[in-house]
């Protein structure tokens, strides 16, 4: 007999979800979001988060996955100041 987890949670509520900190680092094709977002009034989170722009000069999301030093350079010190949020 397999063992199905029931979930805690019921489904994500966007208004409860309050944004605490945003910064974005624009790349030239890339930007990079540093968030801290807080669910419910529950415990803090930082989020990250990359976006690529399409050949139609839309963003579209995407998996941050790797970062170049450059992009890392830049990102790290908006971390540390959403830490502050934190």
């Amino acid at each position: 007999m397999a063992f199905l987890p029931v979930m805690a949670f019921g489904k994500f509520d966007k208004s409860l979800d309050k944004e605490l900190f945003s910064e974005t680092i624009t790349f030239e094709t890339s930007r990079i979001t540093v968030g801290v977002f807080s669910y419910n009034d529950g415990e803090k989170k930082m989020q990250v988060s990359r976006e690529n722009m399409n050949q139609d000069g839309e963003w579209s999301f995407a998996k941050l996955g790797r970062m170049f030093k450059d992009e890392a350079e830049k990102v790290i010190p908006v971390m540390e100041k959403a830490l502050k949020h934190m």
